[in-house]
């Protein structure tokens, strides 16, 4: 390895030819000649459509001397047209400025038709359409390998589109009529279905649809079974204008969710990418990590948590830090499967690390009505004790092999990387201040968002700086310009934005900045569509409960169990989850789960949001356990090892994050939840002891699981380490007592063991 390598130039050396997305097959890219540029200024055009709708921008209000932006961006329209004839006539290529010009007039267009104020019912099915343009485009580009399945790609997903825009066309009609449908509406509506679950089962396989259309079918003959599972019947016409029109189906709360929240830090991600801060994060990992005992596996631990601040999937964290951190991992002395089960492991991990937490958390404080801040705080303590534990397997695989840190000289230095590139950082910062502050996600993400932006475009204005006092006189003046225009509106935001970018468009270096904000645009648009989709057709689930009432027959049978044994009820609710997660991903997984499982929890007292986070936590661990284990076979490829393989050792290295939420249902104090007689010093001393109990229940399974401690650990020894840790997961009395009477014990008795061993034998006479 040469000489101070960062992880960047690593990367590169280790990345495949063509990268793929696991979690639905495609390349990461919109394919090749004028089809794959369409496609990528309809993904252009997707992203600005919501990221004006997210913003809430007033675009029909005055703004400037009696204009408003519509106005304004009806000039800024007539221009470019002009500069499009004007390169026409020198012979310069137009394609791409055209179809640039009809991404901004389409997504602007469908918000004039309401004067600025979309209803969120339109902005829902338009969400939905976009997705399914996007999905269809993507297959016939990719998949498609003659042009007559190319054309029907394209002719599915153009029809997915229809649908939202014949709900965004006769949107006050259908209002006028709810409940009464057409033959024209039940044929839309039916297509909206159809075409949903096929777009969907070939993006993410046959798994969701089938959960999808099981639900639809109980729905359409369900008065046909036994009692209790039978209803009073549905008709055709019931059912499709429940999961079709109005937000009770494909529209529910989840596709809101993805069309606020979830689209707009996705995006937030893609531009933090764009602005160089996954490489800040790995390169000041390995700074710090890098020459510890085991330095490659903790620089892979702390990097995914970074990564998991700002990005929604576990599963495409694999992917993007795995090339890098794998193969170092192996070149180091980590077996493949362990390395590839670090990796995995790791990178699901950033699912329940806040802000983002994957998206679930968006979705979680919509369903249940609880501040979004209160969501993050109760996933702090677990989400550290879950990278602990994985820093732990770490070091003690490390120990247990005799791998000592890389040499100090190869590392970068980190106080260097922090003054060089302190800034990436700031627009998570205030994210992280605005969420805490009290502020919506919406508010947050767009300022998070807005920040970033202005920051990347800032950036490349400074660098062309020559002065140095210009500068910071240029990063002084748009620090307190967007902190008076974060104080006033959005509105401002966006309009400092785009005198950034107008700025940059007069420089070579700043149209290069500019492309890459537009390709950050896309590539967020690509990001949103398994996690939409899934948002959508999950809806099918929800609709059926709100219909059918199936939600409450679920629920008495389990509250028979659990009035009786909550464990048995949490182990069955365990079990759901991670069957269902073997064949969806985290988002739907928790929200068939939470539909059905979370409610009879909370009847059974189990506090609100640790029974949500119950369901959640188990919807991750799906992704880790075999057989399916889609996190491990994403990391496969990369460690050259079987995924079962990895996918044991990653539920080994996991481990904690199977007992956490056991732990949490019986003292919610370690989700920093209120408990009944329990405030001020009391409170705060029982949080310190589920804690230290729950850390040294973890160092326990680490030992027990990976055979080592300060030596190697025979089977007794692992077995002793594991009967000590369950003991202080039981929550029955004196099992703490004992737990710790035992652990003490086993700790004694193996430093016991190793110094009589390095002890030296007494002379013996001659």
């Amino acid at each position: 390895m040469s000489q101070r390598a960062n992880t960047s130039e690593l990367a590169q050396m280790e990345a495949p030819s063509e990268s793929v997305n696991p979690e639905h097959g495609l390349p990461e890219s919109f394919g090749e000649g004028f089809w794959g540029r369409l496609l990528f200024w309809i993904a252009v055009s997707f992203s600005t459509f919501q990221i004006v709708t997210s913003f809430g921008i007033p675009l029909d209000q005055p703004f400037l001397a009696g204009a408003s932006l519509f106005h304004i961006l009806g000039g800024v329209m007539a221009t470019w047209v002009v500069w499009l004839v004007v390169q026409a006539v020198r012979r310069r290529g137009t394609v791409d400025g055209v179809l640039a010009w009809l991404s901004v007039a389409l997504a602007f267009g469908l918000i004039l038709k309401f004067g600025g104020s979309i209803p969120s019912q339109v902005v829902r099915a338009l969400h939905v359409g976009f997705l399914c343009l996007v999905a269809g485009a993507m297959i016939a580009n990719h998949r498609s390998g003659t042009s007559a399945l190319r054309a029907l790609g394209w002719i599915v997903g153009l029809a997915g589109f229809g649908v939202g825009l014949y709900q965004w066309a006769l949107y006050n009609d259908l209002v006028v009529r709810a409940g009464e449908l057409t033959s024209g509406d039940l044929v839309v509506g039916i297509a909206a279905l159809v075409i949903l679950i096929y777009l969907v089962w070939r993006v993410m396989g046959p798994a969701l649809p089938i959960v999808a259309g099981l639900f639809l079918a109980y729905c359409l003959l369900g008065n046909y079974l036994p009692a209790p599972l039978d209803h009073r019947g549905y008709s055709l016409e019931q059912v499709i204008e429940h999961m079709s029109f109005g937000t009770e189906g494909i529209y529910a709360t989840p596709t809101l969710v993805s069309a606020t929240y979830i689209f707009l830090f996705i995006l937030f991600g893609a531009f933090m990418e764009k602005a160089g801060v996954i490489d800040f994060f790995n390169d000041i990992s390995m700074a710090v990590f890098g020459d510890k005992q085991g330095g490659p596996g903790k620089v892979c631990v702390a990097s995914s948590a970074l990564m998991g601040t700002v990005s929604g999937s576990g599963v495409a964290n694999v992917v993007a830090s795995g090339q890098f951190t794998i193969p170092l991992m192996k070149r180091f002395g980590f077996t493949s499967a362990f390395a590839g089960g670090v990796e995995a492991t790791s990178s699901m991990g950033g699912q329940i690390m806040p802000p983002v937490m994957g998206a679930v958390a968006f979705i979680m404080a919509e369903t249940i009505d609880v501040p979004y801040a209160k969501i993050v705080e109760a996933a702090i303590i677990p989400a550290i004790l879950y990278f602990a534990a994985c820093y732990l397997a770490v070091h003690l695989e490390a120990g247990k092999r005799n791998l000592r840190g890389l040499p100090k000289a190869e590392l970068p230095n980190a106080w260097a990387e922090m003054k060089a590139k302190w800034f990436l950082v700031a627009p998570l910062g205030v994210l992280v201040y605005l969420l805490f502050a009290g502020y919506t996600p919406l508010f947050a993400g767009a300022v998070g968002l807005s920040l970033t932006v202005a920051l990347i475009l800032g950036t490349a204005i400074a660098a062309g700086l020559t002065v140095p006092a210009l500068r910071v006189a240029f990063w002084i003046g748009l620090a307190l310009v967007s902190a008076y225009s974060l104080a006033s509106s959005v509105t401002l935001v966006v309009v400092i934005v785009a005198l950034l970018s107008l700025w940059n468009a007069f420089s070579g270096r700043g149209r290069t900045t500019l492309q890459a904000c537009v390709d950050a645009m896309a590539d967020g648009a690509r990001q949103a569509l398994p996690v939409g989709l899934a948002c959508a057709v999950v809806g099918i689930v929800i609709g059926t409960m709100t219909l059918t009432g199936l939600g409450t027959i679920v629920g008495t049978w389990m509250i028979s169990i659990g009035k009786d044994n909550i464990f048995a009820a949490l182990v069955l609710t365990m079990i759901f989850s991670l069957i269902l997660g073997m064949g969806i991903p985290t988002i739907p997984n928790y929200i068939i789960t939470s539909s059905l499982a979370a409610p009879i929890l909370l009847q059974l007292n189990v506090p609100l949001i640790v029974s949500h986070m119950f369901v959640f936590y188990f919807g991750i661990m799906a992704d880790l356990t075999p057989p399916v284990a889609l996190a491990a076979f994403a990391a496969a490829p990369m460690a050259k090892e079987s995924g079962l393989k990895i996918g044991v050792q990653a539920v080994k290295i996991a481990l904690p994050g199977f007992i956490v939420p056991y732990m949490a249902v019986y003292d919610p104090t370690l989700m920093l939840q209120p408990v009944p007689g329990l405030e001020g010093v009391g409170y705060w001393l029982a949080v310190l002891y589920i804690v230290f109990k729950a850390s040294v229940a973890m160092v326990l399974w680490g030992m027990a699981a990976v055979g080592y401690f300060l030596k190697p650990l025979a089977w007794w020894e692992r077995a002793w380490a594991a009967a000590a840790a369950a003991l202080l997961v039981a929550a029955i009395p004196l099992t703490d007592e004992a737990g710790f009477v035992l652990a003490a014990l086993f700790v004694g008795f193996h430093i016991w063991k190793i110094r009589k061993t390095a002890a030296p034998l007494p002379a013996t006479r001659s």
